[in-house]
């Protein structure tokens, strides 16, 4: 076992499951995070977690090391250490920002009942929970520029959100400006850079918002999204900016006694549900 083995078998013994959002009860081997669980929550297979901690996979990448840094939930100190027993130089301040600090993974523990998602600077997928895939769809099947929301908004992936050609527009020509200003930020990136060369190569959309400087900005706004089991549900959508990592948390709310907030309630139940079905294999 290498020490990048034994260092990633020892913080998921210490990983606690319930703060994690799976089910802590019943008889566990381990008293952490099983290696499904961990392979679960980083997006990575249960057999490349095995031969990571034993030492038969070598020279994990970037986004290996930050997810399995993520499931974790290290702190700032611990993850460089992961980096640097991978033999990876920790993200530097030209990168996009795609850590979630433990203060922020504890909000998002308690938002246990409400859809969240966070993306990153460039409006890429970092983490969603699992009422956030029940309303929306689950993520975890998405794969490179498939987790981008640029990418996926004007590349014409389906979503659930209902537009109106306006609504549309609008919402288009704040992501493109969003990621003008972010790779005017970080124009060192290189993920950062491909997915620019991506769109321009793959959405005549995106060439012209770009090349015409079009400006525009979030705001929080009124979504009705069609889900399949429950039908058209209203909800008030807020971006929050956390100050000194540019990451945007996306959060779904109903106003409380109203019909939306009993649909949003009945997804949520129900696709949590069948989510924690699918990962336990039940």
């Amino acid at each position: 076992m290498t020490e990048f083995g034994e260092a990633v078998r020892r913080w998921r013994d210490r990983a606690s499951p319930g703060a994690a959002g799976l089910p802590a009860g019943g008889h566990r081997r381990t008293p952490g995070l099983r290696r499904e669980e961990l392979a679960h929550l980083a997006g990575i297979s249960v057999d490349y977690v095995t031969r990571l901690e034993q030492g038969r996979a070598a020279n994990p990448s970037a986004q290996v090391v930050e997810a399995l840094a993520r499931a974790l939930r290290l702190d700032a100190a611990e993850r460089a250490h992961l980096f640097e027993l991978a033999g990876l130089a920790p993200p530097g301040p030209e990168l996009v920002p795609r850590y979630l600090t433990p203060s922020v993974q504890r909000m998002l523990d308690r938002l246990t009942g409400t859809p969240v998602a966070v993306y990153d600077a460039s409006w890429t997928l970092v983490v969603a929970n699992l009422p956030y895939a029940a309303l929306m769809g689950d993520p975890s099947g998405w794969k490179g520029n498939e987790c981008n929301g640029v990418w996926r908004n004007l590349l014409g992936f389906g979503t659930r959100v209902r537009h109106t050609p306006e609504s549309r527009r609008a919402l288009e020509t704040a992501l493109v400006a969003d990621l003008r200003a972010t790779a005017a930020r970080y124009p060192g990136d290189p993920r950062l850079r491909r997915l620019l060369a991506d769109l321009r190569a793959n959405s005549e959309r995106f060439v012209r918002l770009w090349d015409s400087g079009a400006v525009g900005h979030h705001e929080a706004a009124r979504k009705i999204v069609d889900h399949p089991q429950a039908g058209a549900v209203a909800l008030d959508c807020d971006v929050l900016t956390v100050a000194g990592s540019d990451l945007r948390i996306m959060v779904y709310t109903a106003e409380p006694g109203t019909e939306d907030a009993e649909r949003l309630e009945l997804i949520t139940v129900l696709g949590t549900q069948a989510l924690d079905l699918d990962l336990t294999g039940g």
